[in-house]
């Protein structure tokens, strides 16, 4: 009896799941996807997240309820949230903009990158202001970080001549900006990379850029660019870099993926440096995706540098399986409370169909070794005509974990914004 006991608690232990809650949803015809989710630095109980369109997400139980707003901007508001918070405790929502209002028909939409704050948690914001602009050039993809020592916010993102061209002479760039402000004013844009790109938005294209900070105030940037993840980074707040990019990884199958089911899919990196202060102190991940073991067998990796940017490890492969699965739509990040490392992903290795789980992959040895776990209490297949945006996201705290994921149900024809309970 005691045997049997025991058996049960570990197969009840193994396939523990987490609280999945639900924040937003609405139909699958342009429906919440593409999410993004932070902590507050200052108010531990105190979340914000956002989706496309235009959604703002406010939980003040750490993610167990939700409220659900609209963002409005005088530049428009058209997706990529990227939702960032200060060590005062103030929230930037990083969007793209459309400021006439009329999307693809637009002929100023993508013209500029918007950043709107939050002093109260995400109640009320700015009216936003602009980066970038340098019309008729469109500019996408961005992502920013906050220093906490200086307060500097700094922002990259792709600048295409125009967007979609096949025109030999249009090309994309990767830029930096910076306030030192709170996101009032911005610094003239510097491109960061040497080799240009196509403006094609597929593999020819040079995107992907994620600023992270190192513990001198370093600034460190990857983006992806013809099957290879490249580097450069700042020591001095973003006002020189490295004439020549350094190369961390083949990335082999490029940064746009067919994954079954899904219309439009990348294994872009995300770039992140430990200033924890722990025994990883100073060390720079990027995470990404890609298809070195076959176009079925999609896998996630990160590289990791301890030298501040001179070299890379080679890629280690954070999920744990090995047959052949699809691992697609990564987002990693660290909780500088511990320098632990936590990445979220979509997930099929229990599957022979498109069937889709959500796992959760933790290394607490500076990514030299992972575990990871189903953290959906259910799967659900994607349809390729449905959009699903672009990415997922994930914050950590003080030893609490929230992932945020979009899911479809096929039956009510419905896109969906979760995130799960974990606390570590």
């Amino acid at each position: 009896m005691k045997i049997i006991l025991s058996l049960l608690l570990i197969t009840s232990t193994a396939f523990a799941q987490y609280k999945n809650v639900k924040i937003s949803s609405g139909s699958a015809f342009g429906g919440p996807s593409e999410p993004s989710i932070t902590f507050s630095q200052t108010e531990p109980n105190v979340l914000v997240g956002g989706a496309i369109l235009n959604e703002v997400f406010l939980s003040a139980d750490t993610g167990h309820t939700w409220e659900t707003i609209q963002l409005k901007s005088k530049y428009g508001v058209y997706g990529d949230p990227c939702i960032i918070s200060d060590a005062n405790g103030d929230f930037y929502y990083f969007h793209l903009s459309d400021p006439e209002g009329k999307g693809w028909a637009s002929t100023q939409l993508l013209d500029r990158i918007v950043v709107q704050r939050s002093k109260n948690n995400g109640k009320r914001w700015s009216k936003g202001a602009s980066i970038g602009l340098d019309h008729p050039k469109d500019q996408d993809k961005e992502w920013a970080i906050a220093d906490p020592s200086t307060g500097n916010i700094y922002c990259t993102w792709t600048q295409f001549d125009l967007y979609d061209s096949k025109q030999a002479g249009d090309s994309s760039i990767i830029l930096f900006s910076s306030s030192s402000n709170k996101g009032k004013s911005w610094s003239e844009p510097v491109r960061i990379n040497d080799q240009a790109g196509l403006c094609l938005d597929n593999d020819s294209t040079a995107e992907g850029a994620v600023p992270a900070v190192g513990p001198n105030g370093e600034i460190y940037v990857a983006w992806s660019f013809d099957e290879k993840i490249y580097f450069n980074r700042s020591k001095n707040q973003g006002k020189t870099w490295l004439p020549k990019n350094k190369i961390v990884a083949r990335q082999p199958g490029g940064w746009t993926q067919d994954i079954p089911g899904i219309n439009r899919c990348n294994g872009l990196p995300v770039t992140l440096c430990d200033i924890s202060g722990g025994a990883n102190n100073g060390t720079i991940y990027i995470n990404w995706t890609d298809q070195r073991r076959g176009a079925n067998n999609t896998d996630v990796f990160v590289a990791k540098s301890t030298d501040g940017g001179e070299t890379f490890s080679d890629p280690i492969k954070v999920n744990s399986d090995d047959g052949e699965a699809q691992q697609f739509f990564t987002w990693m990040t660290i909780d500088q409370s511990t320098g632990h490392l936590y990445a979220v992903f979509y997930d099929r290795r229990n599957y022979n169909d498109n069937r889709t789980d959500v796992y959760l992959a933790t290394s607490s040895d500076g990514g030299e070794t992972w575990t990871d776990e189903k953290i959906s209490e259910e799967a659900f297949t994607p349809e390729d005509w449905v959009f699903f945006g672009d990415y997922t996201n994930i914050t950590a705290s003080n030893g609490k974990v929230r992932p945020i994921w979009t899911r479809y149900d096929a039956d009510k024809k419905e896109l969906s914004i979760y995130t799960a309970i974990i606390n570590k």
